[in-house]
């Protein structure tokens, strides 16, 4: 075929290797433009071949086509930096696929350990096991943060708890994930989904803390969230980009302070260390 030949609908099909109700799909959402002849036959350029070959390997990757659409219009920067994001977004994902993994593979281990002790045993090492991955993790800044006494406090009410309220501690952290999600969803810091999260998250850290802890202690941990990685990794993986910021405005909000004016201070404070 010459340098700017026309191809029907099913030499297209052929050459792309997709049926020709693919193409007449693709046309219907706004990524492919066929002309017509008199007769009104669809007719493909080359140009059309190549953009059917774009759509067809951002497909490959994933993307959704509503994303895809909206890459080819014209409107967005251009297909390579947008695929060189959605890259970054996958390596982001391993990352966090590996360190599920990881979780899992420990929580196999402990399951097998647990098989071989009686049920008041291997409660109590489930217990020892959780507090120590937490130590590992965050005791350092906790301790620093909180002071011994009040770390040490938390680590004993908590491996006071009963079995049945251990179990009712850990859904409640699952639930909080799924809360999260549906308040995201609603969009509205302010609003009923986003108030029972707030209480939801209350409720988990006053399991640890106990009660009659200090309004600003709670306010610090929370606003905390944002400077620590491993916190919005945490929250963001659970429910999405943005979770661990719509958490923090959604507990602000719940207890009447100025979330966008905490977010101007913070970002102020931090661009003064960079």
């Amino acid at each position: 075929m010459g340098a700017n030949s026309m191809r029907t609908i099913k030499q297209m099909a052929t050459l792309a290797g997709v049926s020709a109700r693919t193409l007449r799909y693709y046309e219907s959402v706004g990524l492919l433009h066929p002309t017509r002849n008199d007769a009104g036959y669809r007719l493909y350029s080359d140009a059309d071949a190549r953009r059917l070959a774009q759509v067809l390997a951002m497909r490959a990757c994933g993307l959704p086509l509503a994303t895809i659409r909206h890459l080819c219009s014209g409107e967005a920067t251009g297909l390579l930096p947008a695929m060189r994001d959605h890259l970054v977004t996958l390596e982001q994902q391993r990352t966090s696929t590996m360190a599920a993994i990881e979780r899992t593979r420990a929580a196999i281990d402990a399951l097998e350990r647990i098989d071989t002790m009686g049920t008041e045993d291997s409660f109590e090492r489930m217990k020892r096991e959780g507090l120590a991955r937490f130590e590992g993790e965050f005791g350092q800044e906790a301790r620093e943060r909180y002071g011994n006494a009040a770390i040490e406090a938390s680590n004993e009410r908590l491996m006071g708890l009963t079995k049945d309220e251990w179990d009712a501690k850990e859904l409640l952290e699952d639930a909080i994930k799924v809360q999260l999600r549906i308040a995201m969803a609603q969009g509205d810091a302010e609003g009923v989904e986003a108030r029972e999260l707030a209480h939801m998250h209350r409720r988990w850290i006053t399991i640890h803390w106990g009660e009659g802890y200090a309004e600003e202690a709670y306010l610090g941990l929370v606003r905390g969230y944002l400077a620590d990685p491993r916190f919005v990794e945490y929250y963001d993986s659970a429910a999405g980009e943005g979770a661990t910021e719509f958490l923090v405005q959604a507990v602000e909000a719940a207890m009447g302070r100025d979330f966008h004016h905490h977010m101007a201070t913070f970002k102020r404070n931090r661009s003064s260390l960079d």
